[in-house]
């Protein structure tokens, strides 16, 4: 049967092996997310330390980043990510025993959030960079990516529900037991692919070298470079406002779990929109223009959510502002996938991995220690209104980018090699 252009990718056994067992896992990680968050603000009533567990589950990807892509670029990527679904299962068994035998505290959540984010450091870069190798194809990468974040934000709409009616009825033990027993479905995926890994000449420079080879890689391609450092303010000034979520349902909503979930699911809901979006895009599509547009739309959507104290319209304005969120994360996971050359991409994803997670735990620190001072609303306030200044002042640098890139694209038609 064949496959709507749309779903092109599915059309590789290995890459369906991988949507189907990571769909099942990512439910489990959404609701354990949910979980978390709802459980530290319940033990703490604190914005600030929600902002800290945040930062502790993140930080590690700050720091290690890019050693992992270097480390990914010299050993099997296909191992690598088997070894940290292993990992993972281990760390959420583990908060599941401590929860559900009521051994913990806020420092047992906070050490198991620091465990998992030194997982995901090394998770991200060895994920990305096998996408290629899975679909085999570079012409479908753009719509396994794209498909990649349909499954994920998917996963984002249906988990928060679920943790929701599990935490309002059995508890937050449970939602971290479901996440363990659903790594068993990715883990079985992976053994069940056949993955020829393209042949790379060894590699005995040090890591460090590596890494500097690709910081110079990235000097040389300006698009890259603005492109992931635009990633990188983005993640610190405008995607930790979920980190004030719980804080939104209970004292700007009034609400309970039941509230907290919806906001959950309504922005997971928008992002299976923006993910669809993407897939749908014709190859040759403008990706920094699509990229500028959509960081704009979240940016524009926190401002008017800020304030607004009825909940519909709420759901509204989150709706429409994870919409641009999503295409704006996986526009530029596009572009750079299809513009690196491959004896770069796990440095190169690295350093993407380093600005989309690594700066994310030091907004949501920051983000949460503006809220205690001041309120949740001013605060969301505030990274609306940054996150709409800094856009605007990289759009000549993305337009420079596109006419230098147009201006390349003519030479070679005008002198093929």
């Amino acid at each position: 049967m064949k496959l709507p252009t749309s779903l092109r990718a599915l059309h590789y056994r290995n890459f369906q092996l991988y949507v189907g067992g990571q769909s099942i896992s990512l439910l489990g990680t959404w609701m354990q997310r949910i979980a978390v968050s709802w459980l530290v603000y319940e033990l703490t009533h604190s914005a600030l330390m929600l902002g800290f567990v945040a930062f502790a589950s993140r930080i590690p990807m700050l720091i290690l980043s890019p050693y992992a892509g270097a480390y990914v670029d010299r050993h099997s990527r296909y191992k690598t990510l088997l070894f940290t679904q292993v990992a993972s299962m281990v760390q959420a068994g583990i908060l599941a025993f401590v929860v559900l035998t009521h051994h913990y505290d806020i420092t047992v959540i906070i050490l198991l959030s620091i465990m998992l984010g030194i997982i995901n450091a090394f998770d991200a870069p060895s994920r990305q960079s096998l996408m290629i190798v899975m679909v085999q194809n570079n012409k479908d990468l753009p719509n396994a990516i794209a498909l990649n974040s349909s499954m994920v934000t998917l996963a984002r709409l249906i988990g928060p529900a679920v943790a929701g009616i599990l935490l309002s009825t059995v508890g937050e033990g449970i939602c971290f037991l479901v996440n363990f027993l659903s790594f068993i479905a990715v883990i079985t995926s992976l053994l069940l692919m056949k993955i020829e890994i393209p042949p790379r000449a060894k590699n005995n420079e040090a890591i460090w070298s590596n890494l500097r080879q690709g910081y110079i890689y990235l000097k040389r391609n300006p698009a890259l470079k603005y492109s992931i450092l635009l990633m990188a303010l983005i993640s610190l000034i405008v995607m930790p406002y979920t980190t004030l979520l719980p804080v939104y349902a209970k004292t700007v909503f009034k609400g309970d779990v039941t509230t907290f979930s919806w906001l959950n699911c309504i922005s997971g809901l928008g992002a299976l929109m923006g993910a669809i979006y993407v897939a749908r895009l014709k190859p040759g599509k403008n990706f920094l223009k699509v990229i500028i547009s959509a960081g704009l739309l979240i940016a524009v959507s926190l401002v008017l959510f800020s304030y607004t104290t009825n909940l519909p319209l709420a759901l509204f304005f989150i709706m429409i502002g994870e919409i641009g969120l999503l295409t704006f994360i996986a526009s530029t996971n596009t572009y750079l996938q299809t513009n690196v050359e491959e004896h770069m991409r796990g440095r190169v994803i690295s350093y993407y991995v380093m600005a989309f997670g690594g700066m994310l735990p030091i907004g949501s620190l920051l983000i949460g220690l503006l809220a205690h001072l001041t309120s949740a609303p001013f605060t969301i306030l505030t990274e609306g209104l940054a996150g709409i200044i800094v856009i605007v002042s990289f759009i000549p640098a993305f337009k420079k980018s596109t006419k230098r890139a147009q201006r390349k694209a003519a030479r070679l038609k005008m002198n093929p090699i």
